[in-house]
């Protein structure tokens, strides 16, 4: 089943469209280019849904634009996975485009990337595997109409992509739902006397980090059912700095923000801190730092040039500046107030204000930590 778009009272689109509303254009001009074996119920073939993360021309001359900015190979194995009974894990630290990977696979091979559980540590069983409709389940006892199907229920009989996104923040119990799934393709409905199948097409993708606070180990059981592609952290400051700059550009063209004149310099050096202050080495290889406690993602990075932005259109002249910028990198570097605060003050005193062309910055910085 396809979501259509939301619209509110005035008719105005939804302010953060599913992939597979976002891209639609895209995915329609691939799908006519696309003359390759497609597997049972993709609306892609593997060559085309790759083509659509990573990007590239059709011979009609029409730009996909890539969703992704990192190895074509992992991106191949990913979709080569689905392609197969193994369920596909993404893994990596936080920031590194898991989740915006896993709803543009599911959109380009389904059509449909709503079909999602989003993992806490509340997450109940129901969520994996079904729950019920307590009124009818009262009036009329357990029934099929009374069942209420999970997302992964769904994909199942549908044929689809279902996506669970941080998987090792579920609970340990409700993570092994997934075996019986994974493993015999069914789902059994004991209440009923009765199972769901997997139909051809069915597979999920799942979402997980181990680097957060409240993480629990998937059983061995559990992680052999899935086939793992790490995602790492952009291998360049120039790869992380297009993914910035065009995760940016995408996010200000829907909040209405008017293109930053100029704002490339502000985002190479937000990217250049976060990368050094990651790394604990200065780029050039002469100074090691000290690392924060804080992940300093490419996620992070977009979030404080974004803000930037919008402080730069409501309360600025438009064009991007250090000022703009310093308090959301601030906030992102200093996030326990004792020991970040000191690591932050010894980067900006040994590093940001030696730098030639920097010293806008420093003061800003400065300002802002103040």
């Amino acid at each position: 089943m396809t979501v259509s778009v939301l619209t509110d009272a005035a008719g105005g689109e939804a302010l953060r469209p599913h992939a597979e509303h976002a891209f639609a254009d895209e995915l329609k001009a691939l799908a006519a280019a696309d003359d390759r074996p497609r597997p049972a119920r993709w609306k892609l073939s593997p060559w085309a849904v790759s083509t659509y993360l990573l990007g590239g021309t059709l011979a009609d001359g029409t730009l996909i634009t890539p969703k992704y900015v990192g190895p074509r190979r992992l991106v191949e194995v990913a979709v080569t996975t689905l392609a197969t009974d193994r369920a596909l894990l993404l893994l990596g630290v936080p920031g590194t485009a898991k989740t915006w990977v896993s709803e543009h696979l599911a959109a380009a091979v389904s059509g449909d990337s709503t079909l999602l559980v989003q993992g806490t540590a509340g997450t109940p069983e129901e969520a994996v595997r079904y729950g019920w409709d307590y009124a009818r389940l009262l009036a009329h006892g357990p029934s099929r109409e009374a069942l209420v199907p999970s997302p992964v229920m769904r994909a199942m009989a549908e044929g689809m992509t279902a996506r669970v996104e941080e998987l090792t923040r579920i609970p340990a119990d409700v993570q092994d739902a997934l075996i019986t799934i994974l493993s015999e393709k069914t789902l059994p409905v004991p209440e009923l006397g009765q199972e769901v199948q997997a139909v051809r097409g069915f597979n999920l993708v799942a979402t997980a980090n181990d680097r957060d606070r409240g993480v629990n180990e998937l059983s061995g059981a559990l992680r052999r059912r899935f086939n793992t592609v790490v995602l790492p952290l952009p291998a360049t400051p120039e790869e992380e700095v297009d993914i910035v700059s065009r995760r940016v550009a995408r996010i200000g063209r829907s909040l209405d923000l008017p293109p930053a004149p100029d704002g490339m310099a502000e985002i190479r050096r937000v990217v250049t801190v976060f990368r050094e202050l990651r790394d604990g080495v200065t780029t050039d290889g002469r100074t090691r730092l000290k690392s924060p406690s804080g992940t300093l993602s490419t996620a992070e990075a977009i979030s404080v040039v974004t803000g930037g932005l919008a402080l730069a259109a409501h309360f600025g002249d438009g064009v991007l500046r250090p000022g703009d910028v310093a308090a959301g990198i601030v906030g992102a570097v200093v996030r326990d107030p004792t020991a970040d605060q000191v690591v932050w003050k010894e980067y900006l005193e040994t590093v940001v204000r030696e730098r030639d062309g920097w010293k806008d910055f420093y003061r800003a910085c400065r300002e802002a930590a103040e």
